[in-house]
């Protein structure tokens, strides 16, 4: 009951700081008009975060100031990219595509999943902006990550808070590295190419800076693709623990529909139970080799080492097939395969720039929570872990300038495309649902028993292509979704049956 009643003061103390703060920097997010500065582009080459792909580019930075009042204070240097179009008949409006996180840097995003652009850089040029904060545009990195913060204690969280932005403060401030100011860097970035009009995919988190972009300079934008879906109306937090929690269980329940899956492990919702039950006793100490060398590691198998397998797990259809074996093999006692999950999944949160999330977050997230219902919470796998990390985090963490029309709803007549996976763990369909009511031509595609993020999927990418191409919703043909299905679940290390 204590913990409770702190967190809900520090919440109300959060809320009542940031209204003061947004008034006092409303204004900040847009400040003093900045003369305009050029943009040189030179070859170079994008790099995929594991070196794996190389993709040719055209490569620039453009310098901005990093607070808006303060034009010359120090800057940013924003690493801009462009894939220029194939074609010698381009197109003249250009995609500028905008990575998740909060975090995630646009050209490691884009280096990873290229070819699901292939169609469209055919006749369009593709635009790689490192949101300020991220990859080549001063990233904000922390020696912690965001899977360790969940993992750690209260007084464990203030303590990297702090390591954190003392270890930032030689080369930023981080309270301006937030959505609206991210806005007026895309503009100024458009601005500077000379593209009269651009197309905007974003994803997850991307989804809101291009919603908000819209919302501000729509004068510019002639078609949006918005993937995992982030609604303006929704503060990310409270939810998430339950949206993980659903999405898991619809994975479940599609392996006891399945002949094949249901045969090899008759009741896959029994076996996470017995999991969950198992390790509420408390963590399991194991010896597993460690996935990136193969070195033995001593570690500790918790219900916070769970929740990162499952979590991040459900986030690709893929890996979800590999769900149910995990569980069923912890349901019989051993863990070994699970705890090496954990350790290889928490490494995703590595090309993150932790220091931009804070900054995301503080700013436009927690301090609209509503009330926490801790008793719902509990019953996930995730718990209160990440509301509570992020509420400690947050009252330490500056609170920087959004714009006060930052959760308000949207409303457009610019067409959108809105993507979703049926078992999407961090942006179920009802977030695109809510999304699309403000947009007078929309279309929502949901893929069924897919997670987050829908670009790869098969043929997406030339349904995407085909609504660039007419700009319009109500005639591109999806008729090859239609064919789409997930991974079949594996039954055994091998793979699916045959």
């Amino acid at each position: 009951m204590a913990a409770a009643r702190s967190s809900r003061t520090l919440l109300a103390a959060l809320r009542v700081l940031t209204a003061a703060l947004l008034l006092a920097r409303a204004a900040a997010a847009a400040g003093p008009s900045a003369p305009p500065a050029a943009l040189t582009l030179t070859p170079c080459v994008i790099e995929h975060p594991l070196r794996l792909t190389v993709v040719p580019a055209e490569c620039g930075e453009l310098p901005v100031p990093e607070d808006p009042q303060r034009l010359e204070g120090r800057q940013v240097r924003l690493h801009v990219a462009r894939v220029a179009a194939i074609s010698r008949r381009r197109e003249a409006d250009a995609l500028f595509v905008l990575a998740g996180g909060p975090g995630q840097a646009a050209s490691a995003f884009y280096a990873s999943v290229a070819g699901a652009f292939g169609r469209i850089q055919r006749e369009r040029d593709i635009v790689l902006i490192d949101q300020r904060g991220t990859g080549g545009s001063n990233a904000l990195t922390c020696p912690e990550d965001e899977s360790g913060l969940y993992e750690a204690t209260g007084p464990e969280v203030a303590q990297l808070t702090r390591r954190c932005l003392a270890a930032l403060s030689t080369r930023a401030d981080p309270a301006f590295y937030t959505t609206s100011l991210a806005v007026a860097d895309l503009e100024r970035v458009r601005a500077a190419l000379g593209y009269a009009h651009i197309d905007l995919y974003g994803v997850s988190y991307g989804t809101r800076v291009a919603q908000q972009y819209l919302r501000h300079h729509g004068e510019h934008v002639r078609a949006l693709i918005l993937d995992g879906v982030v609604p303006p109306q929704l503060a990310i937090g409270p939810d998430v623990a339950a949206d993980a929690e659903n999405a898991l269980h619809g994975i479940l329940a599609r392996c006891s529909a399945d002949a094949a899956c249901r045969a090899r492990f008759t009741d896959p919702e029994r076996d996470y139970q017995a999991v969950r039950a198992h390790l509420a006793a408390g963590a399991v100490p194991l010896s597993v080799p460690d996935p990136s060398g193969g070195t033995p590691r001593q570690v500790k198998f918790g219900p916070e080492q769970l929740a990162t397998v499952l979590r991040l797990g459900g986030y690709s259809a893929d890996y979800a097939a590999l769900l149910p074996l995990f569980l069923d093999r912890g349901a019989h006692g051993d863990f070994s395969v699970l705890a090496a999950q954990s350790l290889l999944l928490a490494r995703s949160y590595e090309g993150i720039a932790l220091g931009m999330h804070n900054s995301v977050v503080c700013a436009e997230d927690v301090p609209f929570w509503g009330a926490i219902d801790r008793a719902r919470l509990a019953a996930t796998f995730m718990g209160a872990a990440q509301v509570d990390a992020l509420a400690t985090l947050c009252g330490i963490w500056p609170h920087g300038p959004a714009d006060a029309d930052l959760h308000a709803p949207l409303h457009s007549a610019v067409p959108a495309l809105l993507l979703s996976g049926g078992d999407d763990p961090v942006t179920p369909p009802r977030y695109a649902q809510l999304a699309a009511e403000g947009f007078s031509r929309a279309r929502q595609i949901v893929l069924p028993g897919f997670g987050h993020g829908q670009l790869t999927v098969p043929c997406m990418d030339r349904v995407l292509a085909d609504f660039l191409a007419q700009a319009a919703v109500a005639t591109i043909d999806v008729s090859c979704l239609a064919r789409a299905r997930p991974m079949p679940f594996f039954t055994s290390v091998n793979g699916p049956p045959p």
